[in-house]
């Protein structure tokens, strides 16, 4: 009764998020592998949208991976000093370079387990890579979707972001894991927010432990 239970749950949160997000995409721009595989790194504890204003003019300044391996370190932060942690990301970005490189051949690997050997590359950027370059059926966990996972009853609060991850791929089992990824980071920030979650909007407020705690 209970899987039967979680099978209509989950198709009636697909269905409403389908109604409301209907060609959901990666919210960071790149033209090249390897600008993704950065420009997800670079995203750790910062917005897309500042992502984005960094990178624009960094891949322009450095157009190859020769040149963001051989660049001068102070050269790469003056771009990204905006970002959180930048002087440890600036350090990443020629470390990750050089590795493509020269261990690689230049091309972003499609292994998660190569993916994260990768300086400033966890599970979490692994798996954005493995989604957007390789259409793998992963469901990276940010801090959107771990709020709602837990809001929704999906996974528990104290569970870390590998046991999220692997509760929501049981949950969603037979449906589109990727597209819901980038849903589930849409309405994160346009409805069910961590501060002031429009509640009274969101259609499926009954199915939230949540909703049900506050109101």
């Amino acid at each position: 009764m209970g899987e039967e239970i979680n099978k209509l749950k989950a198709k009636e949160i697909v269905d409403y998020l389908d109604s409301l997000f209907t060609n959901p995409k990666c919210f960071l721009n790149y033209n090249k592998d390897y600008e993704l595989l950065i420009a997800v790194m670079l995203s750790a504890q910062t917005t897309d949208v500042s992502v984005n204003k960094a990178t624009e003019t960094l891949f322009k300044k450095f157009d190859s991976l020769n040149k963001l391996a051989n660049a001068d370190i102070k050269e790469i932060e003056k771009h990204i000093k905006f970002l959180g942690l930048y002087k440890n990301k600036s350090k990443n970005i020629i470390e990750i370079s050089k590795a493509l490189l020269n261990n690689y051949n230049g091309i972003v690997p499609n292994d998660k387990n190569e993916l994260v050997k990768l300086p400033g590359v966890g599970n979490k950027t692994a798996n954005v890579v493995l989604v957007e370059l390789f259409n793998k059926q992963e469901f990276p966990v940010d801090t959107h979707i771990n709020r709602i996972a837990k809001r929704l009853g999906i996974a528990e609060e104290n569970d870390d972001i590998l046991t999220v991850e692997k509760k929501l791929k049981d949950f969603f089992k037979n449906f589109d894991f990727i597209r819901l990824h980038h849903q589930i980071i849409l309405f994160g920030r346009n409805i069910c927010s961590a501060k002031k979650p429009r509640c009274d909007e969101c259609k499926i407020s009954k199915l939230c432990e949540f909703y049900k705690k506050t109101k």
